[in-house]
């Protein structure tokens, strides 16, 4: 199992071109997966063997979006297996994804986007940090792995734009506003080491993820913000302001990295609001 697995992972990081998120993700469940089998050969695994380990995992009351995970996992598995000739036939093929519910993202109103924007202090090298964080996430929409990845030379501090390595390794351009490059030119000026890394934490090494989420806590705090809000809102809130204030979709798509459009498409849902002002002011009998 471990040899199938390990000729799996090279083909999702060289041929897929996989998120470092999605291989690992993979990776943990088709481990899990050989756990299961304990000494069944892969090539004895056909479609009963799947639905006993399908059982297997639904005992463990595991969210629906897991579940339909694993399942896919188990799919892309198969057919690499079978493509490659190391398997005659696909036990997977009749395996069907669950249908999952559209969960609409949290956003934030304008109002507490600004709120939120001014809570860091603009005296401390730490505030100033965290302001220039909290501007260019929502500046530019970017994802937090893209935003702790940058470094210093990323920013067209002339330009306006900031070149950030998304998913997929693929790198895109993306307009920064003047706030944002202000917070991140007075950051970086006044720091004390001058390193090639962007974001730096109080070690003077590169911020991470987690570093992000805790900075963010932070403010969410102390301007009693609603629960649940994480460096991704923020990306939510840009996609969804820009959507109110008239921008097309294939623009907030390209804007966001999104592969396909029926990925942005769920930002429209969050438009209603917008609609329901124009009607208030446009129909007679509102």
């Amino acid at each position: 199992m471990k040899r199938y697995i390990d000729k799996f992972v090279s083909y999702l990081e060289i041929e897929k071109n996989a998120s470092g998120y999605t291989i690992i993700n993979y990776k943990h469940d088709l481990e899990e997966f050989g756990v299961f089998l304990k000494d069944v050969a892969l090539e004895k695994v056909d479609y009963l063997t799947l639905r006993k380990y399908l059982a297997f995992l639904k005992s463990k009351n595991l969210k629906p979006r897991t579940l339909a995970r694993k399942i896919s996992c188990l799919r892309t598995f198969f057919r690499f297996l079978c493509r490659e000739g190391y398997l005659k036939s696909n036990p997977s093929a009749l395996l069907l994804t669950p249908k999952l519910d559209k969960r609409l993202p949290e956003f934030l109103t304008e109002e507490e986007m600004a709120k939120l924007l001014n809570a860091p202090a603009k005296d401390s090298p730490a505030g100033l940090r965290d302001r220039a964080i909290l501007e260019t996430l929502y500046s530019t929409g970017m994802r937090i792995g893209e935003l702790v990845g940058l470094d210093i030379e990323d920013v067209d501090f002339i330009s306006g734009v900031v070149k950030v390595k998304g998913k997929g390794k693929k790198e895109r351009l993306l307009p920064i506003g003047e706030k944002a490059l202000s917070a991140l030119r007075e950051y970086v000026d006044k720091r004390k080491k001058q390193t090639k890394e962007l974001l730096l934490n109080k070690n003077n090494t590169r911020l991470t993820d987690r570093g992000v989420r805790d900075i963010m806590e932070k403010y969410i705090r102390q301007v009693s913000l609603k629960e649940n809000i994480s460096p991704h809102t923020l990306r939510h809130s840009f996609a969804t302001h820009l959507l109110n204030r008239g921008a097309d979709l294939r623009s907030v798509q390209e804007l966001l990295g999104h592969v396909n459009l029926s990925t942005t498409q769920i930002y429209t849902h969050l438009s209603t609001e917008r609609l329901k002002n124009i009607y208030d002011k446009a129909h007679p009998r509102a």
